[in-house]
């Protein structure tokens, strides 16, 4: 089996069975804001559009790249297609002209009569990007590979059930807008970006340790930014208040928490052949001498690659929609969104209050509990956002249905809050449309059976996380009665069942009380 890198999450795997291609992006992505790092357009892409099979683990457009499909992937391609909630990903291709789709079934192995068995694992909780997240795991009888990119799975269990990998695929990176664009004092942003990439690493070294695989990749991320106003937010940030780990970065940390695991940098261009065992890591794309000058020298190849793609930067911008009038825009957005909210009780009583929006000259409020949409009269809000108005006339002429991993993954907006994180707001803005908002109420509603108790450091807690029903048995850690769960790093206050990470999902949790022996 060969493997080849494509740059950010995307690969090229080369079986005996037959190729498949891998979240291809050359981007730039959400908005002209994502760069693949380090530059990947000089790759073989003819070569690698003529694969067997196409595998899209996801919607977000830093995996799904409408150009380049278009440009390099024929038509006829096999798509392996994940079992979503939703149809929005089948729907996209569809538009595109894919219309051989394999339609996978979750955690359930396909299996070739040439030897080859590929299993796509589905994540489809709110909180999973835009509502569905996946994982691929490949085996051709020569060699075993779990490629993870973005998705954190649950139930590792039926992943270890296709095989134990050889290789092992894992995002390192950051991939959320917090705390870059929150109006925050500098000193806490630089805090709460340090507690984010510790929280990343954290998360990454639980996998790695559960999988196991003899050898680990680092991909999918970090992204460059080369417009001007995000340049800053590159890698740590110029001022070390972002969160963008790189591969060496990432390695380095991982020596040390791991010091017998064998980790390899995965660029444009790697490849790694797995033969029974066995490995070869070459780079075909780029010398080990410019790789080392990417990485030591890094703000000086950022300058380079910024300096020399506005160009891709600016026909992004250009291609935005026409700005509209703010009475147009507020009718838009109300006609669109009060009919979802009506249906989003769950959503509503989440978020609990009212949220300010100021689009170029349009300042209007959400009143969640209401399911409202009107022009901000001066009420108190716990969340507002300032977002360009060229943004927000391009998501509503393209209808797109996902704010939050469009307009904010782009990181050209702010935002301020009062009180926590709220999970419920950030998920009503991935969920514009019926089917979605039908979805997450259906899915939260699931949510309250939690019936099974475990014992845990002293205390008997509800076995399943309030968030996504991780098995806290596995992922849970109690340090002076505040359990976290690893995989995404919330926290509760077990003496009150309090969520400490956001508003709502409290914990069943109560100390196990010793009783004395009675004495004879």
């Amino acid at each position: 089996m060969r493997i080849t890198g494509l740059g950010h999450a995307g690969m090229f795997i080369e079986t005996t069975g037959g190729s498949i291609l891998c979240d291809p992006v050359i981007g730039p992505s959400f908005f002209g804001s994502w760069f693949p790092f380090p530059d990947n357009r000089g790759l073989d892409w003819e070569r690698f559009g003529k694969a067997d099979f196409l595998y899209i683990s996801h919607r977000h457009r830093d995996h799904f790249d409408p150009a380049l499909l278009e440009r390099y992937v024929p038509k006829d391609i096999t798509v392996l297609l994940p079992a979503y909630p939703t149809d929005d990903l089948e729907v996209d291709l569809r538009a595109l002209g894919y219309e051989n789709l394999v339609y996978t079934q979750p955690g359930v192995p396909i299996a070739y009569d040439n030897g080859l068995r590929i299993m796509v694992t589905p994540l489809r909780a709110p909180s999973d990007g835009p509502i569905g997240d996946s994982s691929l795991s490949v085996d051709d009888g020569t060699a075993s590979i779990l490629n993870q990119n973005d998705s954190h799975p649950l139930d590792l269990e039926r992943l270890f059930d296709f095989g134990k990998p050889d290789a092992y695929f894992t995002q390192v990176s950051g991939a959320i807008w917090w705390p870059m664009v929150y109006d925050l004092p500098q000193d806490a942003k630089q805090n709460f970006a340090q507690l984010k990439r510790d929280a990343q690493n954290k998360r990454a070294m639980y996998y790695i340790e559960k999988v196991d695989a003899e050898h680990v990749f680092p991909m999918a991320g970090p992204p460059m930014f080369l417009r001007e106003e995000l340049f800053r937010y590159n890698g740590y940030g110029l001022d070390n208040d972002a969160i963008f780990t790189d591969q060496r970065q990432f390695l380095a940390h991982m020596r040390a928490q791991r010091p017998e695991q064998k980790g390899y940098e995965f660029l444009p261009g790697t490849q790694v052949d797995l033969v029974c065992g066995e490995i070869e890591v070459t780079q075909t794309l780029y010398t080990q001498a410019e790789i080392d000058r990417v990485f030591d020298d890094k703000w000086d190849y950022l300058a380079e690659q910024r300096d020399s793609r506005q160009a891709e930067v600016d026909a992004e911008v250009a291609r935005r929609a026409p700005v509209l009038p703010p009475d147009e825009m507020l009718a838009a957005i109300k006609e669109w969104w009060e009919p979802l909210l009506r249906r989003a009780r769950t959503i509503r009583l989440g978020v609990g209050g009212n949220v300010r929006f100021r689009i170029g000259d349009l300042d209007m409020v959400v009143d969640f509990p209401k399911a409202k949409v009107r022009a901000y009269a001066g009420e108190e809000c716990i969340y507002w956002y300032t977002i360009p108005a060229d943004l927000v006339s391009t998501n509503i002429a393209d209808h797109e249905i996902d704010w939050s991993n469009s307009i904010f993954l782009s990181m050209q907006f702010e935002v301020g809050r009062s009180g926590k994180f709220n999970e419920f707001l950030t998920t009503f803005l991935k969920c514009l449309s019926r089917d979605r908002i039908e979805y997450v109420e259906n899915w939260y509603s699931e949510q309250s059976d939690q019936t099974e108790d475990a014992e845990i450091g002293g205390w008997v807690v509800q076995r399943r996380c309030p968030h996504l029903r991780a098995d806290l048995t596995k992922t849970g850690r109690i340090e002076d009665g505040v359990l976290t769960c690893a995989l995404h790093d919330w926290k509760w206050d077990l003496a009150s069942g309090a969520c400490l990470t956001t508003p709502g999902h409290p914990i069943r949790a109560g100390r196990i009380v010793e009783t004395a022996s009675a004495s004879a």
